[in-house]
C-alpha cells in the first residue's frame, strides 16, 4: 500500500490510466475481431466496410501508447490480408 501523498497520487493516476487504456484494447478488440468475423464468414463487401472504423481504433490506441506504432502496422496489415485471402479464394 502506498505510504506518502505523493505514492498516492501516482496510485490514483495509474488506476485512470489503466482504465483507459483497458477502454482502447477492448474497443480496438471488438472491431478486429468483428472485421475478421465477418471476413472468415465470406461477407468481403461488409468486411471492407468496417476496415476504417477497424483502422481508427487501431490507430488511436497507438496514439495514446496503449499498443506500440509497429503493432498498430502489423495489426492493420494483417486484417487486410485476411480479406484478401477471403476474397480470393470465394
Amino acid at each position: 500500500m502506498a505510504i506518502t501523498k505523493g505514492a498516492k497520487k501516482a496510485v490514483r493516476t495509474s488506476e485512470r490510466k489503466r482504465v483507459y487504456n483497458l477502454r482502447r484494447t477492448t474497443a480496438m478488440r471488438d472491431v478486429v475481431k468483428s472485421v475478421r468475423k465477418t471476413a472468415t464468414g465470406g461477407d468481403v463487401a461488409s468486411a471492407k466496410a468496417l476496415l476504417p472504423k477497424a483502422y481508427a481504433a487501431i490507430d488511436k490506441a497507438a496514439k495514446r501508447g496503449v499498443i506500440k506504432a509497429n503493432t498498430a502496422a502489423r495489426k492493420k496489415s494483417r486484417l487486410v490480408a485476411a480479406i484478401k485471402r477471403v476474397e480470393k479464394g470465394a
